[in-house]
């Protein structure tokens, strides 16, 4: 693959993520005010754009509550510097089954949403971009599957397009791009489309270049794409984003060390992928330069 770098990069901060990290960081936020603290303090570090899971005050365990993604998204609406928000639309098809020798009935901790259920967060925020996790995969834990089949897909999109939101389609494996290239062929979500490259999620794309490289090769031209990765490769894939033409991803919701032993912020994560991306040559897009390159429109709910 030829190099083909990007010299204008936005730069989007997972501020929180639905993984059960509440308890190994203290600065993984929780509550609406928290989670707009650490929004505040990644955009003063160069974000453009928080993507945005809400989480019970109290436990700290991911929620899908919408008052609290109502009063989240209120708060960082209001934040100096200004930030695009991306909305988590990935709750709703967690299937757990029981043990090989007995799969069904799957468990109770099973969380199967309709279409309308998974957007209606959505339709009462209305952020500029929600994501759209475009495709089934084991998911880590054993005996989890994240369910999104091509029906719900459609919907979900065809949702999100006539809300005015743009679908940031997740993409953790090449078949999930193919599945986004046929949706917007059939017209349920718009062109050019944006993607985000999920790299190195057991079990899905590994995060190594050749893999990555065909994940970039997957994307027809004139869409825009961001990539990130987990943990100590998090940063390695700020480098290798831009290198690659297009945007970065970092945050407490894939990684929580700054270096070896050391807790990070989210301010903290930003920081340091805005000098990678600065080191390289090109420069760190604000929020409203993003909108304007992805045709965005900020909102308040009516």
């Amino acid at each position: 693959m030829p190099l083909n770098m990007s010299r204008e990069v936005f730069v989007t901060c997972a501020l929180t993520g639905a993984g059960g990290t509440q308890d190994r960081s203290p600065h993984i936020p929780r509550s609406p005010k928290q989670i707009a603290e650490a929004a505040r303090d990644a955009a003063l570090a160069g974000a453009a754009c928080v993507h945005v899971h809400v989480r019970d005050p109290e436990t700290g365990v991911p929620s899908h509550d919408l008052a609290l993604f109502r009063e989240t998204v209120e708060r960082i609406r209001d934040l100096e510097p200004d930030l695009v928000i991306n909305l988590t639309c990935g709750f709703g098809g967690d299937v757990f089954f029981g043990p090989p020798s007995q799969p069904l009935p799957i468990s109770q901790k099973s969380t199967v949403l309709s279409a309308e259920e998974r957007v209606a967060h959505v339709a009462d925020c209305l952020p500029e971009i929600c994501t759209l996790d475009c495709g089934t995969m084991n998911f880590a834990e054993n005996d989890y599957v994240m369910t999104n089949t091509p029906g719900m897909l459609r919907e979900m999109a065809r949702a999100m397009t006539a809300l005015g939101v743009k679908p940031e389609i997740e993409a953790f494996d090449t078949g999930h791009l193919w599945l986004a290239r046929q949706l917007v062929d059939e017209g349920a979500m718009l062109a050019p489309a944006l993607v985000q490259l999920c790299m190195g999620v057991p079990w899905g794309a590994p995060n190594d270049l050749t893999t990555f490289n065909a994940m970039v090769a997957g994307i027809p031209e004139g869409w825009t794409f961001s990539a990130f990765s987990l943990g100590r490769d998090q940063m390695p894939y700020v480098a290798a984003a831009v290198l690659a033409g297009g945007h970065v991803r970092v945050g407490l919701e894939d990684n929580l060390m700054i270096s070896r032993g050391e807790l990070a912020t989210n301010a903290q994560l930003v920081e340091r992928a805005v000098t990678i991306v600065e080191s390289l040559g090109a420069r760190v897009m604000t929020a409203g330069e993003m909108r304007d390159s992805l045709g965005l429109v900020k909102r308040s709910p009516i």
